[in-house]
């Protein structure tokens, strides 16, 4: 919206009362929420740019005293010439392509976040689930016969055997 003034102005429309450019922000805030809530494509946007460019310029120039405006810009009640078409063009479709742009890549990140989350939960599920088990202590069991054992009893069970393994034996 501000664009489109500047641009307005800098076309030869005259500067407009800041009363004007609060109502046309409430205007522009107004039709936006309108389209929010689902990805539009760019006909969709570029439609809405178009018409948002052509009540702005309609509105810029009635909110201006007519005294402000030079007679030789005025047609039928509206500012003319190929530099104010111009200018409002162009400011419909950077807005509709920097809309559509920020559109695609708003969806990209929540699909990437979502994708992202959905793997940090199914990691985190199993071990929040541990979390709501209920506990019960586990005890080791107490050895029967808790005298140690010496260590030659622990070896006995154990055989040796030096040399090479029996089928491979000459013998």
């Amino acid at each position: 919206m501000t664009v489109s003034a500047g641009l307005h102005v800098l076309a030869g429309g005259p500067v407009m009362r800041l009363s004007t450019l609060v109502v046309a922000a409430a205007l522009v805030a107004v039709g936006a929420y309108a389209l929010a809530g689902q990805p539009r494509g760019l006909g969709v946007l570029l439609g809405a740019s178009f018409a948002v460019q052509y009540g702005l310029h309609l509105l810029f120039v009635a909110g201006t005293p007519a005294d402000e405006i030079a007679p030789q810009v005025i047609h039928d009640g509206h500012t003319s010439g190929f530099g104010m078409f111009f200018v409002h063009v162009v400011a419909a479709l950077a807005s509709g392509w920097w809309l559509e742009r920020g559109e695609s890549a708003l969806a990209s990140f929540l699909d990437l976040a979502t994708l992202l989350a959905t793997a940090y939960l199914a990691r985190l599920w199993p071990r929040l689930l541990i979390l709501l088990l209920p506990y019960e202590p586990v005890t080791a069991p107490a050895p029967a016969d808790s005298t140690p054992r010496p260590v030659t009893a622990l070896l006995a069970a154990t055989v040796t055997r030096r040399g090479p393994p029996l089928s491979f034996s000459v013998l």
